[in-house]
């Protein structure tokens, strides 16, 4: 496992202790867990941000995208 450090404002911070003692877990877990499902949601990557996806119709299927990956498990 790899240790990386990040700075956090103070409020910030203060929020991830509060939250990590009030779960019982350290606030590492915790770190990780926001992460990772800030990364991937079922095994599968989140959507990207609009632009980056490489294809020219997403304004057009926005819908149906959104319904796709939604839906997916």
């Amino acid at each position: 496992m790899k240790r990386t450090t990040v700075k956090l404002p103070d409020d910030l911070d203060a929020s991830l202790r509060y939250e990590a003692g009030r779960r019982g877990i350290t606030v590492s877990e915790l770190t990780r867990q926001a992460i990772e499902s800030h990364l991937v949601v079922g095994g599968r990557r989140r959507l990207g941000t609009a632009g980056h996806s490489g294809r020219s119709d997403v304004s057009h299927r926005i819908e149906e995208i959104l319904t796709s990956e939604l839906a997916a498990p």
